[in-house]
């Protein structure tokens, strides 16, 4: 029977092991981490200050993730999706933040819907003083936003592994850089927040899945199509 000191010393690796998965993984979605970089265990065990064993056990979870890919003999690497993956993708993200905009609405006034105005206002900002880094990381606290206000933790689960697979920052970036599309996305940001507020659930659906179908139509044509596998 185990001790209490056990107990307590397995619990505390568990909690190292489950921060480390999430800083390499945040370091992924966010694109520190680029598609096809060689993550090495000796340079990740200096970076986080621990053995190679839980760098190893790290990479093995964020592999059943589908963040990356490990290649025998050759090492592991951010893993690249297909095409047609980002494709499939976006139509999952299209439907979950199409439903989500749909709660947020049936809710009434609620905070997020306060966060909401206030990010709109921080985006137009940073459109007019053509900040894409700023633009990207308020993009996504939109849509995270938007989630966490439909007040569905299964849904909110869901959204977070797609997002994950998608290494959806460095995309917003890419898609940034199209002409017109910052204050674009702007504008269909606003017009999902006005059918929020004048609490009209299916036009709030509509136009989130029209936005995340715009969005995904400047990814799809910005990407390389790969093996289709």
């Amino acid at each position: 029977m185990a001790t209490s000191e056990q107990a307590a010393s397995t619990g505390l690796l568990g909690a190292r092991r489950h921060s480390l998965v999430a800083q390499i993984r945040a370091a992924i979605v966010n694109g520190q981490y680029a598609s096809g970089d060689l993550l090495s265990e000796v340079s990740l065990s200096t970076l986080y200050n621990v053995s190679r064993t839980p760098v190893r056990e790290a990479l093995k979870q964020l592999q059943t993730e589908g963040l990356v890919e490990v290649r025998p003999r050759v090492g592991t690497f951010v893993r690249r999706p297909t095409h047609r993956e980002v494709a499939e993708l976006f139509e999952l993200k299209e439907a979950l933040e199409g439903l989500a905009a749909k709660l947020l609405a049936r809710r009434g006034h609620v905070v997020e819907i306060d966060a909401l105005m206030k990010n709109l206002s921080q985006t137009e900002e940073a459109v007019e003083a053509d900040d894409e880094e700023s633009q990207a990381r308020l993009i996504s606290e939109f849509h995270n936003l938007l989630v966490d206000g439909a007040d569905n933790t299964k849904l909110r689960e869901h959204y977070r592994r797609l997002m994950n697979q998608l290494t959806y920052m460095p995309l917003v970036r890419t898609t940034l850089s199209h002409q017109g599309r910052p204050t674009a996305s702007l504008n269909e940001h606003r017009a999902v927040l006005e059918f929020i507020v004048a609490k009209d659930s299916h036009g709030a659906e509509w136009a989130m899945r029209n936005h995340v179908a715009a969005s995904a139509a400047e990814v799809l044509s910005a990407e390389r199509p790969t093996r289709e596998s």
